[in-house]
């Protein structure tokens, strides 16, 4: 599949897998009704426990985002890319905390920080998303 393990990032492993699922239904790879590797299948490809991958597909139905298909598997239920979508935000919003909170407790100057934040934007965004130019009132005249 795509999925890709770390084992040296502080995230449990299961968590990994929870959002790399998240991130694959919130991204359209994924699609509702398509189903997912089996335990065995992404604990062999990934070389992890299966009681891992078990773990990280019940979190997953727990919230919605898997659904039981009788006789066939774990497919992703109606309605999930929403669900991930908004999730996958609320996770960037959470990691963007933190980062304005270690900016405030170093005691970056505002205008410095914004310049950051606007020169990231343009370089992981080229395409113009990022443009703070874009926000700005037009000069009149």
């Amino acid at each position: 599949m795509f999925f890709q393990i770390d084992f040296d990032n502080r995230l449990a492993i299961y968590d990994q897998v929870v959002r790399q699922i998240t991130f694959a239904v919130a991204g359209g790879v994924l699609r509702e009704g398509e189903l997912v590797p089996s335990v065995r299948e992404l604990a062999r490809e990934l070389t992890i426990n299966p009681n891992t991958v078990a773990r990280a597909y019940r979190q997953l139905q727990d919230h919605g985002v898997l659904a039981g298909v009788r006789g066939t598997g774990l497919a992703v239920a109606a309605g999930a890319a929403k669900q991930c979508r908004e999730e996958r935000v609320g996770l960037i919003r959470s990691q963007l905390e933190q980062v304005f909170g270690e900016a405030r407790q170093s005691q970056i100057d505002p205008r410095k920080f914004r310049t950051l934040v606007e020169q990231e934007l343009e370089r992981q965004m080229p395409d113009g998303a990022g443009k703070a130019e874009s926000r700005k009132p037009k000069a009149e005249g």
